[in-house]
């Protein structure tokens, strides 16, 4: 049976794109999108189709993992996305919110990888994100 989501898809990523997992990501570039009647800036990420859509909060994170708040400093960042709750408008909704990634060992050099190492995405399994 085919779902909504699958007869109408997103450009954007949306919480159940994440099937209940985290996935850490490289950021690959962001874009200042109209989305309705709001301009909003959006994620783009290495590998993957789909955008965030940033909400402050999640911007707020990002420029912390980075160490600045300059959005054209953060292409080659790494950061895990995961869904979870929140409210809005009285109502407990799905969302996407940003962590920093977990620590994995930077390439030959023995010291956790820092978020801008070149160190591949950890999986989660082998099976991709459909994203």
């Amino acid at each position: 049976m085919p779902r909504v989501s699958e007869m109408f898809p997103s450009s954007y990523l949306k919480a159940d794109d994440l099937q209940g997992r985290e996935v850490t990501v490289v950021i690959d570039s962001w874009e200042s999108e109209t989305l309705g009647e709001e301009t909003r800036p959006v994620l783009y990420f290495v590998g993957k189709q789909k955008g965030l859509v940033l909400n402050k909060t999640n911007a707020n994170m990002v420029a912390e993992i980075a160490g600045t708040d300059e959005m054209n400093d953060w292409q080659g960042l790494r950061i895990t996305i995961y869904p979870t709750r929140t409210d809005f408008q009285g109502k407990r909704v799905p969302c996407i919110r940003v962590k920093e990634p977990p620590v994995a060992q930077a390439a030959g050099n023995g010291r956790p990888a820092g978020p801008r190492d070149d160190v591949p995405p950890p999986s989660d399994d082998d099976e991709p994100m459909p994203f």
